[in-house]
């Protein structure tokens, strides 16, 4: 049995196929902590990572938002008291964009609508630590410079276990990106059943991804993550937050891409861990004292 005294990285997942996906990039698997708190309701997965001892959990079967990952993280504190840093990992819808410069979360049940539906920001979430966004600026400056093995890492793990083929890089086919004023049938389930794509007018030209030269190499971009207590599902208001916002994506679901884009997250998270030595982890103030500071 694991010592939750033991971790100081928390990974909290919305979603069953952000947790299958954070379970394999771990470099090692634990045995299940020894102890639980009576005021703990989370099931968790724990394991390492280069020389992080990483605890992840996932958000209840059915439930979405904001309020469901605090009380998640929240619970996490009550059986690992020694969490420093915490990680919200997993898919988002992207915003279709020709930029994107602003970095962050916007938690926009943080705001509110006012006349014309302009939308105004009312409060604000803190940043990572300093030695987090530190890692972070350097793991992008040597993508930049060498490139990355996130598509490697993902076909690694789907062909040693064949259980996770269906979490492997979709058709090219399926990536359709449809004008935002088209309204999908919620009746038929996804937009393979309804045909979606079948008519040209409702479907955005863009230039065909040549798999030969790389084209189908996931591309990591930093940017505003717009965050809610509800899934977006308006293409219409998505499109006007990000262009009032900057926002490059929102947490929201993905359809046939779940799996893909679940693994990819997680090897991104992975590589970002190792970049951050664990003496700096071990360094800074636990989540717990800094929560218990903030209530008084």
């Amino acid at each position: 049995m694991s010592d939750p005294t033991d971790y100081t990285v928390g990974w909290i997942c919305a979603l069953k196929s952000e947790f299958v996906a954070a379970q394999e990039v771990l470099d090692e698997e634990h045995d299940p902590p020894d102890f639980v708190s009576t005021n703990d309701n989370n099931s968790y997965k724990v394991g390492r990572i280069a020389q992080h001892n990483v605890v992840i959990a996932v958000l209840p079967d059915g439930e979405y938002g904001t309020s469901s990952a605090s009380a998640v993280a929240r619970d996490m504190l009550h059986t690992f008291p020694n969490i420093r840093i915490g990680l919200m990992v997993g898919i988002g819808g992207g915003a279709p964009s020709s930029k994107n410069g602003n970095s962050g979360v916007f938690q926009y049940d943080f705001g509110k609508t006012v006349q014309e539906r302009t939308f105004q920001h009312t409060k604000h979430l803190d940043q990572p630590p300093t030695f987090v966004r530190t890692a972070v600026a350097s793991l992008q400056a040597d993508h930049e410079r060498k490139g990355h093995d996130i598509l490697q890492v993902v076909e690694t793990i789907t062909n040693r276990n064949r259980r996770l083929r269906k979490y492997r890089r979709p058709d090219l086919a399926t990536d359709v990106l449809y004008h935002s004023d088209f309204l999908h049938s919620a009746a038929a389930g996804n937009c393979a059943a309804a045909s979606c794509a079948s008519s040209p007018e409702r479907t955005i030209k863009r230039r065909q991804r040549d798999q030969d030269e790389g084209d189908d190499d996931p591309t990591v971009h930093y940017g505003l993550v717009a965050s809610a207590n509800q899934l977006m599902k308006d293409a219409t208001v998505r499109d006007r937050l990000a262009a009032e916002k900057d926002v490059l994506c929102f947490e929201m679901e993905a359809a046939v891409w779940h799996g893909y884009a679940a693994m990819t997250a997680a090897a991104y998270t992975a590589d970002l861990l190792r970049r951050i030595p664990q003496n700096r982890v071990e360094a800074e103030k636990k989540i717990s004292y800094a929560t218990h500071q903030c209530t008084y």
